[in-house]
């Protein structure tokens, strides 16, 4: 007896049995994809104006530094970008002997105008800015109005009025000469008020007064080292200014023992002359007198940069 045969049903579980399904195909996303050659010109020309903005910012400089190394003769007789006999020591020891050795004294001299100077103008800035921020007082909108509108006047308009109120208060050929102009920088107030509100906390500052500190304390002990990031910038872009000031020693000053370095050298520019060998104690002085901003935005540098993103998240 034969047992009859039943029909065999698919499972969808048989992979052999399964029917074909049409996969859609897959949208391509643009990732992995090479880049076009749009995309490496516009690379190239960035890299190529990047790598031209850093040789016109260092050439002069390299030029200095290879000049600095030839003699009286190599400066005229090789061209300017090729070195020559080194005579560098020989140079510096010239500099720094020539006249008694009144380069170390113009050197001192900016040092005091420079690091002097920017302390106290990046402490009244700081104070100025903090104030302006945290504390109200009448007409304080249409103040720090006229302290933007001082951004606006450049530094060399008022040095001759500056000189005029120095002659009358009898502070003409002084150190005080050079350095009180430089306390006032509107900019400088400008920017220690974003400082302030990007870095300094109200609730901190009432947490003070709760526990019954003053204001001066608030602040010296509180605010300022909050502030140091700030501050530190404040100090560079002053030091930077105060380094490179000319024309108000110029206006001045008139004893050479009170020169600033810069003034010092062209001095001995205009020596030139009628002393030709002078030209290249003016060339090594130069480079001797860039090494300190250098070294000083080498130093601060991590200040500098923490401090110019104040304000930026909120």
């Amino acid at each position: 007896m034969t047992t009859p045969t039943l029909p065999t049903v698919a499972s969808s579980d048989d992979p052999v049995n399964e029917p074909e399904r049409s996969t859609p195909p897959k949208k391509s996303t643009g990732r992995g994809r090479r880049p076009t050659a749009g995309r490496f010109a516009s690379t190239l020309v960035v890299n190529a104006v990047l790598l031209l903005t850093v040789l016109y910012a260092v050439m002069p400089l390299t030029w200095l530094f290879i000049a600095a190394t030839k003699n009286h003769a190599d400066l005229f007789g090789t061209s300017g970008f090729s070195f020559g006999e080194f005579h560098l020591f020989d140079n510096l020891h010239a500099v720094f002997t020539y006249d008694g050795g009144i380069f170390v004294r113009w050197l001192l001299n900016t040092l005091i105008y420079s690091v002097v100077g920017a302390l106290a103008s990046s402490l009244v800035c700081v104070a100025a800015g903090y104030c302006f921020d945290k504390y109200e007082f009448r007409g304080k909108q249409k103040l720090f109005g006229v302290v933007l509108a001082g951004t606006l006047v450049p530094g060399i308009v008022i040095t001759l009025p500056q000189y005029l109120l120095a002659s009358e208060a009898g502070l003409v050929n002084t150190y005080w000469a050079v350095l009180l102009p430089s306390l006032a920088s509107p900019f400088g107030v400008y920017l220690a008020r974003v400082f302030s509100e990007g870095y300094v906390p109200g609730e901190i500052l009432e947490s003070a007064r709760v526990d019954g500190a003053s204001e001066v304390r608030i602040f010296g002990s509180i605010a300022l080292p909050i502030l140091m990031p700030g501050f530190m910038t404040l100090f560079l872009f002053s030091f930077t200014a105060s380094w490179n000031n000319f024309f108000g020693p110029l206006v001045m000053l008139n004893d050479q023992n009170l020169y600033p370095v810069g003034l010092g050298i062209y001095g001995w520019n205009n020596m030139v002359a009628q002393n030709p060998e002078i030209y290249r104690l003016a060339i090594t002085g130069s480079l001797v007198a860039v090494l300190p901003l250098i070294l000083a935005f080498i130093g601060l540098q991590r200040f500098w940069r923490s401090g110019l993103t104040a304000g930026a998240l909120k």
